[in-house]
């Protein structure tokens, strides 16, 4: 029995046929297609062979049909393996750069496959400085493990220098393979560092950088992870073109999965980049609003070579200028405009309020209701108690009805976690309403009651 599979490039269709006892063969090239697409109408078993070694193509749809493979009987997919998978894949993959869990949530909701975090960007929003070495290894483990945690998509990390010396180096890639990153940038300036476009660069030695390189490559051996290693150099400014070919090559042959040159400065110097080593992925640095690299859009990028391509202000960038305009809004009396924000309940589904309140009723007991629930049954009760009691004293009926809502409590804890100097007092704020048997609401008061 024939099984037939069809894997298409931006130039070429192939279908792929398998028979058992023949295994893969491939049909002749169709019409070109604008996009890599891939379909697959049956369901592999584990005893399939997904190897052919006709052809490289033949290779990388073996791949993909492992991956369905694994995706179809359940099997946990590391987020490393994730992004190697769409190292395979055709074509040119872009990856926006975020900085907190929401921003990450964005990108995986927009359709992206993977994800950036950047330095600066995480640097300007945790900390409100520069990018230029204020930020700490641990401040930046802290922020990933919150973003790798809100997404499902692999997520690569800016590892800077590696925090130090080799030995910090390898401390760092196993922390971020602890937090969950599918791969990690490290580059080779002196410390502090400073940002990729900006002025300043020093770079350390031949030697000690392509140390660090080896030192990530052990780290990852001996954390029995296959979390990718891009390589950057920043010594395209700080030296020369050739310096920064000549690192790159040395970078890939110590065992660098994706090489990296920040702030080439122009489509010829890309171009002589993505010549050198040509079975090593290379990535782009679409630095927007000003970079010294040119902006070029995704054709030109995959014509020149590239596999992957960072855009990394774009999301802090929109972000800071959107706080701007609502700022001065409010300062003038108004609020934003409608078109400027999502609505309310907008924000409550990207961040998951429905999700939460569906899967909150499977757990729901008489005595744990869900809190949509909750709040009704309360007001529901407190009102037949009322009922209740005025009857027992022998009130009249057309008498308004009083409500003693339930406090709501606070306490003084701070954002994070500490408590302040008043961490003794709660305060109450006890809610009287009375409301008339005409439906009309007579009196609503809240009453703030201190160390109650």
């Amino acid at each position: 029995m024939n099984h037939t599979a069809v894997v298409s490039s931006r130039s070429y269709t192939y279908t792929y046929t398998y028979n058992p006892s023949l295994g893969f063969h491939t049909s002749p090239p169709h019409s070109p297609l604008s996009a890599f697409t891939f379909r697959l109408p049956f369901q592999p078993s584990l005893n399939t062979p997904l190897i052919y070694p006709i052809h490289k193509s033949h290779t990388r749809f073996s791949k993909v049909c492992a991956a369905e493979r694994d995706r179809y009987y359940g099997l946990a997919e590391s987020p490393a393996k994730a992004l190697r998978r769409v190292l395979e894949l055709p074509g040119l993959h872009q990856g926006p750069a975020c900085f907190d869990a929401l921003s990450a949530k964005l990108v995986e909701r927009a359709g992206f496959q993977y994800c950036f975090t950047s330095g600066f960007s995480i640097s300007a929003a945790r900390l409100g400085l520069p990018d230029t070495g204020f930020i700490s290894y641990g401040e930046m483990v802290d922020q990933g493990q919150q973003i790798t945690q809100a997404v499902s998509i692999p997520v690569i990390g800016d590892g800077d220098t590696g925090y130090g010396n080799a030995m910090n180096v390898k401390r760092t890639v196993k922390g971020y393979i602890r937090a969950g990153f599918a791969g990690i940038i490290l580059e080779d300036q002196v410390s502090p560092k400073a940002c990729g476009h900006t002025q300043g660069r020093k770079v350390v030695s031949r030697e000690e950088a392509v140390m660090r390189i080896k030192a990530a490559i052990d780290a990852r051996k001996e954390s029995g992870s296959d979390i990718v290693i891009v390589a950057r150099t920043d010594s395209r400014q700080a030296v020369s073109l050739d310096e920064s070919l000549w690192r790159s090559r040395a970078f890939a042959d110590v065992g660098a999965d994706v090489l990296f040159i920040d702030a080439l400065a122009s489509k010829e110097e890309m171009k002589a980049f993505c010549e050198i080593s040509p079975l090593i992925p290379k990535m782009a640095n679409m630095l927007e609003g000003g970079g010294k690299t040119p902006i070029l859009n995704p054709l030109e990028l995959e014509d020149l070579g590239y596999k992957l391509v960072a855009y990394p202000l774009s999301l802090i960038g929109v972000s800071i200028r959107a706080m701007q305009d609502s700022l001065t809004a409010i300062k003038g009396g108004r609020i934003p405009p409608p078109g400027s924000m999502p609505s309310f309940e907008e924000i409550k589904e990207i961040l998951g309020f429905n999700t939460y309140y569906e899967e909150e009723k499977r757990y729901a007991t008489s005595t744990n209701q869900p809190s949509s629930q909750r709040v009704s049954s309360s007001r529901y009760s407190i009102q037949q108690r009322v009922q209740d009691y005025t009857e027992q004293r022998g009130r009249s009926p057309q008498d308004p009805i009083v409500e003693v809502i339930t406090p709501d409590m606070y306490n003084n804890y701070g954002a994070d976690g500490s408590r302040d100097p008043f961490s003794q007092i709660w305060s109450r704020t006890l809610r009287i309403k009375i409301t008339g048997r005409d439906g009309f609401e007579k009196l609503d008061v809240r009453i703030p009651l201190w160390g109650a």
